[in-house]
């Protein structure tokens, strides 16, 4: 007997059908001897539409506001399910964030888990009971509902994990398993039988939509086995441990291995990027601490920093990038903040992509880089910033081009040599 979390997307939980599946799905593990818990999110579309509520209602939303209407997606999907396996004769009842508790700060529509109190659903768990429990959401210092940001439900999952003590947690999306790229992109991109958290990091912080990175994070740092697999399968399907998904593991589990011997495990694009240029910031110490502070502040997560070469004036240009959503907020504090810093003008570009290549193989081999660049510019692909990591390089090119440089960068490294999955 093991005690599983099971984590259902929004696409698995689109209409009362696609829940009656997943309700399926949950009892199985139940009836196979399992304690269960899962975590929802809400149905495919629904948190978006929420959002343009709050867009129209007010595009400098507050923040708390925000909260109290996205979180009732989640809601609204956990107590379907928990009604619909109590129709199949399983003994279910939902628990919201606040009822746990799920402990958060107070950053709403950012908001980070502190602690979970699990002691009574564990409990309940205990006593055969499946507890369902709505992602994305927990309740912050104040007392009033936050939420974790845009696939918050991956890391409600893995904190309900490490909280509970589970022995796996479970992710159920719309693809089953971990690609080499996005098989819409690349028809030949390959599934991955295992790949280590570090890895699984860096794809999840530069565009694949498989796992939401504070996720993967949370699961290296509580040493959370996940699984990611596919919630559309037959009804008669094998149970999730023996469905080919793949497994995110730490590295000493893939000891003895191929993996040190493959140069790039994947490759990932991220359309949701937004490029700032600031013209002629005074070139001195702590200008760009100016503008950098009153964005992390703001909780703006800021990636490619540029500062160019200073001008005979005293004067440079500072390009970054930041998410595509905060873009508005984010010219608004500088805009506010353009005294202290000083800056000419602010110009920024929306249409713009990041590329990334990962793997942990880069850290014994030479000339990926040089191998990304390469494969670029003999594709006329211009690169407009670069980042790197000690498993990653990214670019930042025009997103008409995005399709284009994946395609170019997957046949680059071979990507498609080999089956990994046979």
């Amino acid at each position: 007997m093991a005690r599983i979390v099971m984590k259902f997307g929004g696409t698995s939980m689109a209409g009362t059908e696609r829940i009656r599946r997943v309700a399926n799905i949950v009892r199985r593990q139940q009836a196979a001897g399992h304690e269960v818990a899962v975590v929802v999110s809400a149905m495919a579309g629904e948190t978006d539409r929420l959002v343009g509520f709050c867009r129209e209602a007010n595009p400098l939303y507050d923040p708390a506001e925000y909260d109290v209407v996205v979180a009732a997606g989640e809601q609204v999907t956990s107590g379907l399910l928990a009604l619909t396996l109590q129709a199949l004769g399983c003994k279910a009842r939902s628990w919201l964030g606040w009822q746990l508790p799920i402990h958060t700060d107070n950053a709403h529509a950012k908001a980070r888990i502190g602690h979970i109190e699990a002691d009574t659903v564990i409990a309940s768990m205990q006593a055969g009971e499946i507890a369902v429990i709505p992602g994305f959401q927990g309740i912050g210092d104040d007392g009033r509902v936050a939420t974790l940001g845009r696939g918050g439900s991956d890391t409600s999952a893995v904190a309900v994990a490490a909280a509970v003590k589970a022995d796996r947690c479970d992710i159920y999306t719309d693809v089953d398993g971990v690609y080499t790229t996005d098989p819409r992109i690349v028809a030949k991109a390959r599934k991955l039988k295992a790949v280590t958290y570090e890895e699984m990091l860096e794809l999840a912080s530069v565009g694949s939509k498989v796992l939401q990175t504070r996720s993967v994070s949370l699961a290296m740092k509580e040493g959370v086995r996940v699984q990611v697999l596919s919630s559309f399968i037959d009804d008669d399907a094998p149970p999730a441990d023996s469905l080919p998904g793949t497994m995110i593991v730490g590295e000493d589990e893939l000891e003895g291995s191929e993996m040190e011997s493959q140069l790039i495990t994947g490759i990932a694009a991220d359309k949701n990027e937004a490029k700032v240029i600031l013209t002629r910031v005074p070139d001195k110490p702590g200008a760009v601490a100016h503008i950098f502070g009153p964005l992390a502040a703001a909780s703006i997560n800021v990636d490619m920093i540029i500062q160019n070469v200073g001008r005979e004036k005293g004067e440079t240009d500072v390009t970054f990038t930041v998410p595509g959503a905060d873009l508005v907020r984010t010219q608004a504090l500088l805009e506010e903040h353009k005294e202290t810093i000083g800056f000419n003008r602010v110009i920024t570009d929306s249409k713009v992509a990041k590329i990334s290549v990962v793997g942990v193989g880069m850290r014994s081999h030479a000339g990926v880089a040089s191998t990304m660049f390469s494969a670029l510019a003999d594709r006329g692909i211009n690169i407009q910033a670069i980042t790197t990591s000690e498993i990653k390089v990214s670019v930042l090119i025009d997103e008409d081009e995005t399709e284009l440089a994946v395609r170019v960068l997957h046949t680059a490294y071979d990507l498609d040599a080999k089956d990994e999955a046979a």
